[in-house]
């Protein structure tokens, strides 16, 4: 790698309880010299960029912001509701979004190459073993969170998940 900087890649799940950790953790690498890519959906990313949340750290050298597809028409309103949808469609479609995307950055005269990924996105392993890329999981949920996952499939046995009379996502 010589004095070329190591380039992290970032990609939290897209909800703003995986955004936020990931976001803090990816301005300390910056901060220690680290070239870093933060992964989004497009929707996401527009959001942001509209609500003007990014304002902090773009433009900032070496460190950009990137974006994919969720697979999702565009139409879709993207909130917790739409958990279900995303939870199929980002293994297929994000995954191939994310593997165009670790293939376009490696490929870019204006990046240093991938040299790790960080996600809390288990699709996310296959693209980096494919690319012979490091990758650490951040597991960026508190408490709560956890014990909601360990109990996860009790509460579709239970008849309690998905929501009854709830229309997800139209």
């Amino acid at each position: 790698m010589g004095s070329m900087k190591p380039h992290v890649v970032c990609f939290p799940n897209q909800f703003q309880g995986h955004i936020n950790p990931m976001l803090k953790l990816a301005q300390l690498l910056h901060h220690r010299g680290f070239h870093i890519t933060f992964v989004h959906t497009e929707s996401n990313l527009q959001r942001l960029i509209d609500s003007k949340a990014l304002d902090s750290v773009n433009g900032v050298n070496s460190f950009q912001f990137a974006a994919i597809s969720d697979g999702l028409p565009p139409t879709r309103t993207r909130s917790m509701l739409d958990f279900p949808a995303l939870a199929i469609s980002m293994p297929i479609h994000g995954l191939k979004s994310f593997r165009d995307l670790i293939l376009r950055l490696n490929n870019s005269p204006n990046n240093p190459p991938v040299t790790i990924i960080i996600s809390d996105m288990g699709f996310t392993l296959k693209v980096a073993e494919e690319f012979g890329i490091p990758e650490l999981l951040f597991y960026t949920h508190g408490a709560c969170g956890v014990l909601g996952y360990l109990q996860f499939e009790e509460l579709i046995k239970r008849g309690y998940f998905p929501l009854k009379g709830v229309v997800l996502g139209s």
